[in-house]
């Protein structure tokens, strides 16, 4: 039985991810490059085209996206929304990160869970030819975020981190590595991917109205050590964690 042939995708992508859009092409020859004009009237408001538009019935669509602040929010929806319309195979979204991970839930009445706003949006987007949009989010901050899509959409979650443990094992001193997460959170989002490694886990303590990271377990002496967060913001419980990690440590940490 013969192998069915592999699909031509059409990759469109935004401004910023214009870069990586061109290393994801390069990898494969059924991957194409295509482009789009992102321009701005003179209030400020997108003024987009999508290049070559006709030529894109019946294939195979994607787009690269990078929600990384909601200035380039809308102008990314408005293509993404547009994509499926012109007749396409199939269309796949792509999110490196979901970008409303510090709200998931509301805690007390009042409260906005954006990342649920986000989800209601993005369960949207038009069907194509082929059918509801892939949507293809890369370790979002929690797993639980699946039951905030709709069905009209085919939510895909996958992670980064077989190429984080990719490269932990190409390093010197490999055998020396120890993954240390700045909370709880972190361990539960990751700890079964990175079980193979030594663990240090810190957890956040209220003193006041200060929240100091302490070390709760694990012990990192004489190894090399990781910090690996499920969310990141300001980074200042990374900084914590790194703190209270080398003031145990003898050996740098990466």
């Amino acid at each position: 039985m013969e192998k069915p042939q592999k699909k031509q995708v059409l990759l469109y992508h935004c401004v910023e991810a214009e870069d990586l859009a061109r290393k994801i092409a390069a990898q494969s020859e059924f991957i194409q490059l295509q482009t789009i004009n992102w321009r701005s009237f003179d209030d400020g408001f997108p003024n987009l085209f999508i290049n070559n538009a006709q030529d894109i019935k019946g294939q195979h669509v994607a787009f690269l996206a990078s929600f990384s602040s909601p200035a380039v929010i809308f102008e990314q929806l408005s293509v993404i929304f547009a994509l499926p319309r012109l007749f396409v195979a199939s269309f796949s979204l792509v999110l490196p990160f979901f970008p409303t991970g510090s709200f998931e839930r509301m805690e007390e009445e009042g409260d906005v869970a954006t990342a649920f706003t986000m989800a209601r949006i993005l369960s949207n987007i038009p069907i194509s030819r082929g059918g509801p949009t892939s949507l293809v989010i890369y370790d979002i901050h929690a797993l639980q975020e699946r039951f905030y899509f709709g069905d009209q959409v085919l939510p895909l979650f996958e992670t980064g981190i077989p190429l984080l443990k990719q490269r932990l094992h190409q390093l010197p001193d490999s055998e020396k590595i120890v993954i240390a997460f700045p909370d709880d959170g972190a361990w539960k989002r990751f700890h079964k991917q990175l079980d193979h490694f030594p663990m240090v886990v810190c957890n956040k303590v209220r003193e006041g109205d200060k929240r100091i990271v302490r070390l709760k377990e694990g012990n990192p002496e004489g190894c090399h050590v990781v910090i690996v967060d499920d969310l990141v913001q300001s980074g200042g419980t990374l900084i914590e964690c790194q703190v209270r990690v080398l003031s145990s440590l003898k050996v740098p940490p990466y």
